[in-house]
């Protein structure tokens, strides 16, 4: 179930605006602070701040064409973001050292597909509290935002086994299986555009 956290109107942690004026994003300190007390997540920097990754989660990104459509799928996930034009599927820590396997396993290992992960080390840009898309054209969103007082663990996809559908954590096998194949489907989408065009570039992406 999503969540929206208003900012008080009077608060000073709020940016500057007025009342019916459309969402405020929380200033940096107040979005820092709001992470590591009501989620318990490690974050980086003041301007802008990063959620440290490898520590409660990990974040598998792919375009944000197959990540929509992945959200269109019967698979389950945990919470999701839109950064960059990527999406951001948050995944029990550990997951993005599973990726490589997970996708030679899944006979997904020969083919280019952009979908990539950020694991111990990484940081990831932090959207704002509110879900549902607010904020400015590029900020960092919450599609499916995190639910505090459900910290990682259960919530996010994991690895209970190939295929395995023990456990109450989202599957992680799944959850790779479908966003492989949306990613894809892009990529061939994109070869047969580029094909139309007459763009050389992108002829062998559909012989591949």
């Amino acid at each position: 179930m999503a969540f929206i956290v208003p900012p008080p109107r009077s608060s000073p942690d709020a940016g500057p605006g007025r009342a019916g004026a459309g969402p405020v994003t929380p200033r940096p300190a107040a979005l820092a602070r709001w992470y590591e007390q009501r989620l318990g997540w490690a974050t980086e920097g003041r301007a802008p701040v990063r959620l440290l990754t490898g520590i409660r989660f990990d974040v598998l990104e792919l375009p944000a064409e197959a990540g929509h459509a992945l959200l269109r799928c019967p698979v389950r996930t945990g919470p999701v973001l839109l950064s960059g034009g990527r999406v951001g599927l948050l995944v029990a820590a550990g997951g993005a050292d599973e990726l490589p396997g997970l996708l030679d396993w899944l006979e997904w290992g020969p083919i280019a597909l952009d979908l990539t992960a950020v694991g111990a080390g990484g940081r990831i840009t932090a959207p704002s509290p509110r879900g549902g898309g607010a904020g400015s054209p590029g900020a960092a969103v919450w599609l499916r935002p995190p639910e505090p007082g459900h910290g990682p663990g259960p919530a996010l996809p994991a690895l209970a086994g190939f295929g395995s559908r023990g456990g109450d954590a989202p599957d992680l096998v799944r959850l790779v299986d479908a966003a492989a194949t949306e990613c894809h489907r892009v990529r061939l989408s994109r070869a047969r555009a580029g094909l139309r065009k007459g763009s050389p570039a992108d002829q062998p992406l559909a012989f591949s």
